[in-house]
């Protein structure tokens, strides 16, 4: 190990700003069963396919649509 390291031509992490925060989240057994079969078909981690789902749904603005009877 080195007493002194030199930084002066560093840059900053440009995925500083895109880093993923980590939640606890309950989902429902068989939506995480669906989004690990695909998993499973497609080599993606299923938690990413989760994640890119909701993504594309926050960029799209889509809006969920509950009628109760």
């Amino acid at each position: 190990m080195r007493d002194n390291y030199d930084f002066s031509d560093s840059v900053p992490n440009p995925y500083a700003k895109k880093l993923k925060k980590q939640i606890t989240i309950r989902l429902d057994e068989d939506v995480i069963e669906y989004f690990k079969s695909l998993s499973a078909s497609n080599g993606i981690p299923y938690q990413n396919l989760i994640n890119l789902y909701l993504k594309d749904c926050a960029a799209t603005h889509k809006e969920l649509s509950l009628e109760w009877h």
